[in-house]
């Protein structure tokens, strides 16, 4: 598995934004989730239960190019 690091922002009105980096090869890419949990421990829980889904996506959205400043942007699955 490729390591992930995970940054909570504190977003709370519209749900937690976590942001995580993505090994791809030797580069790392910025990723964020968008999620509609309350607090950071129920956002944080989603991602590692979600884990290889939501790197997946992500990976996929990176290699269309699917990029919003220079940030693949995921939500919820």
């Amino acid at each position: 598995m490729k390591p992930v690091r995970i940054t909570p922002e504190d977003n709370s009105r519209d749900g937690q934004l976590i942001t995580f980096l993505l090994a791809i090869g030797a580069e790392r890419q910025l990723c964020q989730l968008q999620t509609t949990f309350r607090t950071v421990d129920q956002a944080s829980s989603y991602l590692h239960k979600h884990r290889k889904e939501l790197e997946r996506a992500a990976r996929e959205r990176f290699a269309r190019g699917e990029l919003e400043d220079g940030v693949v942007k995921l939500t919820m699955l």
